[in-house]
């Protein structure tokens, strides 16, 4: 029997039948071997569809510089109801660094631009990423999850993105949390956490992430028996802030090192990063890689693999995690894909 505290997703599935993606009752039949598809799939289309069903035109312009266009035309009241101080905080906390698993504030597209505007936002995110395919998995095949549609996500704006003001703009929807800042938050990659998912198992060829984990998959392999057992940790270190917090220097980091690998190996870690770098632009995929040589290079990180309860017995492992000084990549794999991605410059 599955069990619930542990791996079922509340915060994914309210228990009622909206028609725009999997139950409750979908995610067990998957975990335990159902062959029903949570998702409908097929391989990734080269062409990019609009919501009116035309090509999308690939940008030729950066996101920040259409954020500032968007924020341009926003008209008074608009800008009363989506553009927030740099310095909101809730719990505390930043709100423009939160992770956020639908729209931030309840603010959807449809609801709250206009289809020139909506326009300008869908244009925006596909710059944020490297490529028509990268949008195509980053929409889970236009569907983009229980949000439904890409009107059906968020986007609001912190701070002021003209002049030098601070600004960051943030995208969320089912399953995803992404932002676009200009560089406003010093030394943090993608301008704080970021969030993905997809609401197929995570092993199931239906799942849009599911390269990733075989990417890991082929380090786990290379592994030899010592290896292994050094790698797999026992406890699952769950989602949210509390998957994506950076341990103090003394603290163990759980896993097998990059530096005890041999060249063939570090070369397969290596791969993993590129994988998972790849959907993103080239600019903030070469400041991550700064980033980690700031905080010490490669050799500081350490690769871990997770079992948790019973699905150990079923599975190879449900959570694979990329971790160092400043440097969090955790990928849960079932019931279905949460990846929470935090990294920043550590003193």
């Amino acid at each position: 029997m599955l069990k619930e505290s542990a791996y079922y997703c509340p915060q994914c599935d309210d228990g009622r039948d909206h028609g725009r993606g999997p139950s409750r009752r979908d995610f067990i039949r998957t975990i335990t071997g159902g062959t029903a598809a949570l998702v409908a799939g097929g391989a990734l289309s080269t062409r990019l569809l609009a919501a009116e069903g035309q090509p999308l035109t690939r940008p030729t312009r950066p996101a920040e510089e259409l954020i500032r266009e968007l924020h341009a035309n926003l008209s008074e009241s608009q800008r009363s109801e989506l553009v927030f101080p740099w310095d909101h905080s809730t719990d505390g906390a930043p709100t423009r660094l939160g992770t956020f698993n639908a729209p931030v504030f309840g603010k959807r597209i449809e609801d709250s631009y206009t289809a020139a505007q909506q326009d300008l936002v869908q244009r925006t995110v596909r710059a944020i990423m490297s490529d028509d395919d990268a949008f195509e998995r980053l929409s889970r095949h236009n569907t983009w999850d229980n949000s439904g549609s890409f009107e059906g996500c968020g986007a609001v704006l912190f701070g002021n993105p003209e002049g030098d003001e601070k600004f960051s703009w943030v995208f969320a929807g089912h399953h995803l949390t992404m932002r676009c800042d200009g560089n406003s938050e010093p030394g943090a990659a993608f301008g704080g956490p970021l969030y993905y998912g997809h609401s197929a198992n995570g092993y199931s060829d239906n799942n849009v992430f599911l390269y990733q984990t075989q990417q890991a998959h082929q380090v786990f392999d290379a592994l030899d028996p010592d290896q292994r057992k050094r790698s797999l940790a026992p406890t699952n270190p769950g989602d949210g802030r509390s998957a994506i917090r950076f341990r103090s220097p003394d603290e163990p980091r759980p896993g097998i090192g990059y530096g005890e690998l041999s060249s063939d190996q570090q070369q397969l870690v290596q791969d993993v990063m590129r994988a998972l770098l790849g959907p993103f632009r080239k600019e903030d995929g070469d400041e991550v890689m700064e980033l980690i040589r700031v905080n010490g290079g490669m050799e500081k990180i350490h690769m871990a693999f997770y079992r948790d309860g019973e699905l150990a017995s079923r599975q190879r492992w449900d959570v694979w995690r990329l971790e160092g000084p400043g440097f969090v990549w955790n990928f849960r794999v079932l019931p279905h894909v949460h990846c929470f991605v935090n990294i920043a410059t550590v003193s």
